[in-house]
């Protein structure tokens, strides 16, 4: 049932176009076929349109029964789910109150690496589209940390934010979101969950044909939490 789900979050839009196609060409032959059998003047002529008018009728009554379940699902149940459900990534664990566990491999990876120099840079940012405003990129951290920035775009289906130790790509999934915000609060982090050091924060938006946008980026420091 959640592959349904996913599938009709996914490809709400190409369904949408799909049934109103097929509804053109369905109202074409109801109305075809009741011309028909409204002018039939033999017996046999019109017992024969009468049954292709009620098949007609009966493609269109299952057409509109699809439509209305089609637009239930979008529109109420779907939404009322957590974003989790529609995430591809096993290493989702969306929260009311999420955390920023990272595996044991990759605090191990980190803690294995000598500290790099911090820099501060961010990458992937468009601003009013796609972009963290606050943490700043290079800022130091520490506790629960809000994450606050935008995500508008066209198309636009959820979003999540992943962390991974700096230049390690080795990325977790620790926040997800449905909504389209400005300058609001997109998630939060947990920082005490984090081995102290330097990280990449990544925000990631999909768009609801499933296609990943280009990650907005940012640097940051963590640091133990007094």
């Amino acid at each position: 049932m959640v592959a349904i789900y996913r599938f009709l979050s996914t490809y709400e839009g190409l369904i949408y176009i799909t049934l109103i196609i097929g509804g053109i060409f369905l109202a074409r032959w109801l109305w075809r076929t009741w011309k028909s059998w409204r002018g039939a003047v033999f017996g046999l002529e019109r017992k024969i349109s009468r049954r292709h008018f009620a098949r007609a009728i009966g493609a269109n009554v299952f057409w509109l029964a699809l439509l209305l379940i089609i637009v239930v699902f979008t529109s109420f149940i779907i939404p009322s789910m957590p974003p989790s459900t529609f995430l591809t990534t096993p290493t989702v664990d969306l929260l009311i109150t999420p955390t920023g566990t990272i595996s044991a491999e990759m605090a191990a990876t980190f803690a294995a690496r000598p500290a790099p120099q911090a820099q501060d840079y961010s990458e992937g940012c468009i601003p009013n589209e796609i972009i963290v405003d606050s943490p700043v990129p290079g800022q130091s951290l520490s506790g629960i940390v809000e994450l606050i920035g935008t995500v508008d775009v066209p198309r636009f289906g959820f979003y999540k934010f992943e962390v991974s130790p700096l230049n390690a790509d080795k990325w977790s999934t620790i926040y997800a979101g449905r909504k389209i915000k400005h300058d609001g609060i997109l998630g939060r982090i947990d920082t005490s969950e984090l081995i102290p050091g330097d990280y990449e924060l990544r925000l990631v938006v999909t768009d609801n044909l499933g296609a990943s946008l280009p990650a907005c980026v940012i640097q940051l420091h963590v640091i133990a939490q007094e």
